[in-house]
């Protein structure tokens, strides 16, 4: 509504919302919201019927009740993807026995899945976990050595094009999360080790256990970290100085630490309660509008990496569409009548 309020009619408007004014100024206020006919007389339509949004999905409140199913249209060697409500999409690393190492079919499926997701209309939120004891041991140095010691090429302009080639195949895995409108929620337990920190700086809020820790690794093993962390954890952490000593020394830092530097937003006791705070809020942003919240993720993510001038030029273009949309008179008639959200049913996206 910030944005509305903002853009459309000033703080007038959004005084007048949380007030709950009268029928007349109701439809002014449609008007001011949106210059679309279609949408004022369905806010009549509905305040003067007393209409009633349709129930959506029951909020699901504990663990038990997040129970998952199999999502139909994921099937992976190294992920395991599950329907966790209505509207939420579960993700593992599912080698628990290879503590989720990374290998070849890993770097491969994530794109697959990720860009399944951004594509799949009833999704609105992802959380990210790892299957077993950690979240993630990193690369699979046994899988994928023959790639990285041994790749093809007749001559070192060659083996370095195919290098090139293969490095930004890998980015590729991680970037495909940052580029997914919806928004993604990792949920860290145990070690979160080298490929491990690259997925999670791709995600867009990062929750974890007690019990975890985050290690920077790639220089124990001799190379510089080349699939995301070192362009993106400079901007969630806000401190150039720590990201240089996790970097250089691969030092582990703990889940208090990580809290205290801003890598992860809450730390939870265990794995169970981390999950299900990862799940609940999961379920809370797919309870928005999805035109809101993909929009939201879009505009943050280029604002990002662009001048405030041209973050607000690119908004302005943005919203000179999206503002017509059913979902803001949707969302004002339950804040006018006090209904939760959860009770509105906003269209797939």
């Amino acid at each position: 509504m910030a944005a509305v309020s903002k853009m459309a009619a000033g703080p007038a408007l959004f005084n007048m919302v949380l007030s709950r004014p009268r029928h007349s100024t109701l439809l002014r206020m449609a008007a001011a919201i949106s210059g679309s006919r279609g949408l004022r007389s369905l806010l009549l339509r509905q305040l003067v019927a007393g209409h009633k949004p349709r129930l959506g999905p029951r909020s699901m409140s504990s663990a038990e009740e997040l129970a998952a199913s199999q999502a139909k249209e994921h099937d992976y060697e190294s992920l395991r993807v599950t329907e966790a409500g209505a509207h939420v999409l579960h993700v593992q690393l599912n080698r628990p026995e290879k503590r989720n190492a990374m290998n070849r079919a890993f770097w491969r499926e994530m794109v697959e899945c990720f860009n399944k997701i951004g594509q799949d209309p009833r999704c609105r939120a992802v959380v990210i976990s790892g299957a077993g004891k950690m979240f993630s041991a990193g690369i699979d140095l046994m899988d994928m050595a023959g790639d990285l010691l041994q790749p093809r090429g007749d001559d070192p302009a060659r083996v370095s094009w195919n290098l090139r080639q293969l490095i930004s195949r890998y980015q590729e895995t991680f970037t495909v999360i940052e580029k997914c409108p919806k928004p993604v929620i990792a949920a860290v337990h145990g070690g979160c080790i080298g490929g491990g920190v690259d997925l999670i700086s791709a995600c867009d809020i990062r929750y974890c256990a007690q019990d975890a820790w985050f290690q920077v690794k790639e220089v124990d093993i001799g190379l510089a970290a080349d699939v995301g962390t070192l362009q993106r954890l400079p901007r969630i952490l806000g401190s150039q100085s720590l990201v240089n000593e996790l970097a250089f020394t691969a030092r582990k830092m703990m889940a208090d630490e990580a809290l205290s530097s801003g890598l992860v937003n809450r730390v939870f006791q265990d794995h169970e309660s981390l999950l299900a705070a990862a799940l609940g809020l999961a379920g809370e942003i797919s309870s928005k509008s999805p035109v809101a919240v993909q929009g939201t993720k879009i505009n943050l993510l280029y604002s990002r990496d662009h001048s405030v001038a041209e973050g607000l030029n690119f908004m302005t273009a943005w919203n000179m569409s999206m503002l017509q949309t059913e979902d803001i008179t949707k969302s004002v008639q339950a804040s006018l009548e006090k209904k939760d959200l959860k009770s509105v049913t906003f269209s797939k996206l």
